[in-house]
């Protein structure tokens, strides 16, 4: 086979949540399979060395387009040019027009989902809402035409087979979870903890959350639920966010009333994601209370360095953390805030959370993602010979 794989944004310095899964992907399938030829698309960036060419993995450079251009049109003439028996779109969206058998990863369809779209209307950043219009264009007509699609949590599958009417048990839809990476786990090195806490000025106590300015990531309400944290206890933790514009923040802490919590808020920038188990590890709890999820990497992230978690009782979060987390109602600050509290004064319900999560955590691995998807390219080439 020769297998084209879309990784549009791998070589981009700041990697979030698709682009790191597209890279675990590519990497787990450099050490698996040594006999079937891949072509890697990708889009000249910063970053790289971030994936080798090998033997049979070849990195091709396409031209430097804005991302609609470059997927719907350069995209598709590089696979059909090296001879590919399919491509695999890695991100949400593939071109309309691919000219030979198609897989897409699905993560999710939030921006095609009604009641969650009025509200990406007015808020996130241009940006990102220019992506939810590009992906609620596309993804409805691109994936009449995929041969499979791939998706990331039994949650997110049926939420796919709802809303464009394909059985859930069909052979078209397919659940692949997706993995945690090997450097995340209990941290024994005291050097590696004692410089990340130095390079990043960490509190010596504090809640983490990864929150930004995507709505469903719920920052006004884990906002809201500090405050009432703080106003109603005499914990001494601050609450660390990563790579949050100061400027936002200020603004959300006027819209909720309360702008001296800034006092309370460690701005850490961006972490490199191999710093990222000692921010977890050194965190008393790790704050995932989002809206809504297809996955939800860093509650796995989190259980695998010994860090006990609080995220929602909505979408795929109680499937992912499989009751080794506290889990709340997102919608009710108040609920976020009576759980940190319990967190942290029950010693004995966070060991039992600890060891719980790091037994969850272990079920998940890129290596098992890898083979699933793999099995699925030999099943799409078998049946467009």
């Amino acid at each position: 086979m020769r297998i084209g794989i879309e990784g549009q944004r791998l070589f981009r310095e700041k990697k979030h949540g698709m682009e790191i899964v597209a890279l675990e992907l590519i990497k787990e399938l450099q050490k698996l399979d040594h006999e079937n030829e891949y072509f890697i698309y990708v889009k000249p960036d910063v970053d790289n060395d971030c994936i080798q060419s090998s033997k049979n993995f070849h990195i091709v450079p396409v031209e430097s387009l804005p991302f609609p251009f470059w997927e719907q049109s350069a995209l598709a003439k590089a696979a059909q040019k090296d001879g590919c028996n399919l491509l695999h779109c890695t991100s949400n969206t593939a071109p309309l027009n691919p000219g030979l058998p198609l897989i897409i990863t699905l993560h999710d369809i939030i921006y095609l989902e009604k009641s969650y779209f009025n509200i990406l209307a007015d808020k996130g950043t241009y940006y990102q809402r220019f992506g939810n219009i590009y992906r609620k264009i596309i993804v409805p007509r691109i994936i009449k035409k995929a041969s499979k699609i791939i998706t990331v949590s039994h949650f997110e599958k049926n939420r796919i087979s709802d809303y464009f009417g394909y059985p859930a048990d069909s052979d078209f839809l397919h659940t692949v979870y997706n993995g945690v990476s090997n450097h995340f786990k209990i941290i024994e090195d005291e050097n590696f903890l004692k410089r990340v806490k130095i390079q990043y000025n960490l509190p010596d106590q504090y809640i983490f959350f990864l929150g930004n300015t995507a709505p469903k990531k719920n920052t006004t309400g884990v906002l809201q639920a500090f405050c009432k944290f703080k106003s109603e206890t005499n914990f001494p933790h601050k609450l660390v966010m990563l790579d949050f514009d100061r400027h936002e923040l200020k603004k959300l802490l006027k819209e909720i009333g309360n702008p001296k919590l800034e006092n309370e808020i460690h701005l850490a920038g961006y972490v490199v994601n191999t710093d990222l188990p000692a921010i977890y590890a050194l965190s008393s709890v790790f704050l995932y209370p989002s809206l809504r999820e297809s996955f939800g990497i860093p509650v796995l992230e989190a259980m695998k360095c010994g860090t006990p978690v609080i995220t929602s009782n909505t979408s795929s979060m109680p499937e992912v953390s499989g009751g080794a987390a506290i889990t709340i109602d997102p919608y009710k600050p108040s609920r976020i805030s009576e759980a940190l509290v319990l967190l942290l004064e029950n010693d004995k319900l966070r060991n039992e959370l600890i060891e719980k999560g790091y037994s969850q955590a272990a079920g998940f691995s890129w290596r098992k993602m890898a083979e699933n998807v793999l099995r699925l390219y030999k099943e799409v080439y078998e049946n467009n010979k």
